[in-house]
């Protein structure tokens, strides 16, 4: 028997691809438009959030598809935590470099907290949603013979996330350039300097 998703469960899982898509967006805003260049850690850490939205994606494909099973969808909240766990420790470990007294960490502070820091608490935030989605399964979770039509909203949601993963990949290469690790303090991008 084919299972629905709950409406709110699915409004909530977009919610969570659009709230990442957005942080990365900014992070990627922050970087172009005042040349706060990521180090290693730093696109560890945006790793760690495409891989755990990746979760949610799977989710709500499944849904559109009509496909939903019990265990596809503890495949996506596993595959969230995965990510955010992975992430949290990457943050984290960014945090206790810098949390020495007079260390003024890396990069500028948003609201008061660098980005790690920020990082750090949606992952912790991450986790703590899939915990309680994992939970609410057998609620969420509903014998259904047909889905609803997927919403456009939907289409336009994994589209945006597929572009924020894309925009990432190509910026990494010219941060990069034809080096396989990234500087520890990257001052320019690696590929212009290597081309140019």
């Amino acid at each position: 028997m084919q299972q629905a998703l709950a409406r709110p469960i699915y409004w909530f899982l977009h919610l969570w691809v659009l709230a990442y898509c957005a942080v990365l967006i900014a992070a990627l805003a922050l970087q172009f438009a005042l040349g706060e260049l990521p180090c290693p850690l730093c696109m560890l850490q945006r790793y760690g959030m495409m891989l755990s939205t990746i979760g949610p994606v799977w989710i709500i494909l499944q849904a559109n598809r009509g496909q939903l099973t019990p265990q596809r969808y503890q495949q996506g909240l596993g595959l969230a935590a995965l990510g955010a766990l992975i992430g949290a420790a990457v943050a984290a470990r960014q945090v206790l470099l810098h949390i020495l007294p007079g260390d003024p960490g890396y990069g500028a502070p948003v609201l008061e907290l660098h980005l790690y820091s920020w990082a750090l608490v949606t992952f912790l935030v991450v986790l703590l949603a899939a915990a309680a989605l994992g939970i609410l399964a057998p609620a969420t979770l509903r014998p259904e013979p047909a889905p609803p039509p997927p919403h456009p909203l939907s289409r336009v949601t994994i589209a945006l996330f597929v572009a924020v993963v894309a925009v990432n990949a190509v910026m990494i290469v010219f941060l990069e350039g034809f080096a396989w690790v990234l500087p520890d303090d990257p001052a320019s991008y690696r590929l212009l300097d290597q081309l140019g």
